[in-house]
């Protein structure tokens, strides 16, 4: 992983109410899926050491290049409770639309989390092929060695007050391990539902994919819109072995007032293939770490984001991708159309280690700004310490076309269409790099309710 440059920025001092920076959670608040067992001694360890980390570290602040755009010293720290400290029946359950397919026409596994409780579901098809697709409180019963073998090894508890904070507390939580050379041929689905105001969530997605296997994974975090803040860490670690595949869908549409925090990476052996899309449709603050690890000879991955703002929302995407073997090619591509008042941030990296020749990397951010009072920074960056190399990186923030508005007006087709049309073919080649039906039908139906 390629150190960032930080750099001291003066800003001037903020007159809104601040933070504590002190968050309501204690030790005993850990999931205790252990229960003291031998075997399953290392987890206990894992969270000790995780909230060790999380105590030690104050809240980001915006003389931290990484968080220079993104101020967090609204959200209410002290305020946030556990979803077992609430009576569970008085919150809503899952929405049936979000338990419908989104990859194929049905699911080969599904696993839901929400207030009925851990719904595992895996086809038998699957589960003699040796695939585990389960909550990680059952992984940690049933597979213990596993899950010892693959929890922490990506994405690290210290890289973060969050991340530490995810690492520590996560309730909801999946294991996806596809064994050396199976192909999964329907795509596995897991939700996690997130309702209730005041309600602090935290997540810990783990997929490996061991050498020559193959699967399609889409994992979606939700909630309804709540009257107070609530809270969602999360961390999300990705393995592609050697001559792997892995199709990886993300969907994040997390009610308007949920302050939203990720770290995700992904490691690509060689000759391996990731291709992971992600869809961010809600949440009042999101913050999230992606990194898409290029680490073995002819490995390739691809990232295509898609992110529609309104009201006062604030979505900051810090994207890196690092090729740390030669012949290695990475494809990013985030569009946004932003609304209201909202603002988004996309600040990427390409990073080519020495001797990571023959390297093919390409990154473009575009944003359509729909309103006056809306706003989107965008810095693309490249750090190439090899020199046999193609790397190239774009970004635009523009409006809608005068000219595209009047050719579809001078034709009878009103404005509030025309403009939905418009950005319906601006977002088209993100469209077209997404092979599901159903994610695209999903984006779709947000860019109608966004446009409203």
């Amino acid at each position: 992983m390629a150190d960032r440059k930080t750099r001291v920025v003066k800003r001037s001092v903020s007159t809104r109410p601040a933070s504590t920076g002190k968050f309501a959670f204690s030790p005993d608040m850990m999931p205790r899926w252990a229960n003291g067992a031998k075997e399953t001694q290392f987890l206990d360890e894992y969270r000790q050491q995780a909230w060790g980390l999380f105590e030690g570290q104050d809240l980001p602040v915006t003389t931290e290049e990484a968080w220079r755009r993104t101020d967090i010293r609204k959200l209410a720290t002290n305020s946030f409770r556990m979803p077992a400290d609430v009576d569970q029946k008085s919150l809503p359950g899952v929405p049936s639309q979000l338990l419908k397919p989104l990859a194929g026409k049905g699911h080969g596994g599904q696993i839901t989390f929400g207030p009925e409780g851990i719904s595992v579901e895996l086809s038998e098809a699957i589960t003699k092929q040796g695939v585990i697709f389960t909550d990680l409180a059952t992984a940690a019963k049933k597979h213990p060695e596993l899950l010892k073998k693959v929890l922490g090894q990506i994405v690290k508890a210290d890289e973060g007050k969050f991340a530490a904070m995810a690492a520590a507390f996560a309730q909801s939580g999946v294991l996806l391990y596809v064994p050396k050379g199976v192909e999964v041929a329907e795509p596995l689905h897991s939700v996690l539902w997130g309702p209730g105001a005041g309600l602090a969530y935290f997540s810990h997605v783990i997929v490996w994919v061991e050498d020559g296997a193959s699967v399609t994974y889409v994992h979606e975090a939700a909630s309804p819109t709540e009257e107070a803040q609530s809270l969602h860490a999360g961390i999300v670690e990705v393995h592609v072995g050697d001559g792997a595949n892995l199709r990886f869908i993300e969907l994040q549409s997390w009610g308007e007032n949920v302050w939203n925090f990720s770290h995700e990476r992904a490691n690509v052996g060689r000759d391996g293939q990731l291709d992971w899309i992600f869809g961010a449709l809600g949440s009042h603050l999101t913050k999230n770490f992606s990194e898409m690890n290029l680490l073995g000879e002819g490995s390739q991955a691809r990232m295509s984001g898609f992110y529609f703002t309104d009201s006062d929302q604030h979505l900051d995407h810090d994207t890196q991708q690092n090729h740390m073997a030669a012949n290695t090619t990475s494809d990013l591509l985030f569009k946004g159309a932003l609304e209201d008042q909202s603002r988004s941030v996309w600040q990427g990296m390409i990073y080519v280690a020495p001797g990571a020749q023959k390297t093919d990397g390409f990154q473009a951010n575009r944003n359509l700004v729909l309103s006056k009072a809306a706003r989107a920074d965008s810095i693309p960056g490249l750090e190439i310490l090899a020199d046999d190399v193609r790397c190239t990186h774009a970004s635009t923030v523009g409006k809608i076309s005068e000219e595209e508005l009047f050719y579809l007006l001078s034709r009878g087709v009103p404005e509030k269409d025309s403009r939905r049309l418009i950005v319906e073919g601006f977002f088209d080649p993100i469209m077209q790099r997404i092979p599901f039906e159903g994610v695209r039908g999903r984006i779709k139906d947000a860019i109608v309710q966004k446009m409203k």
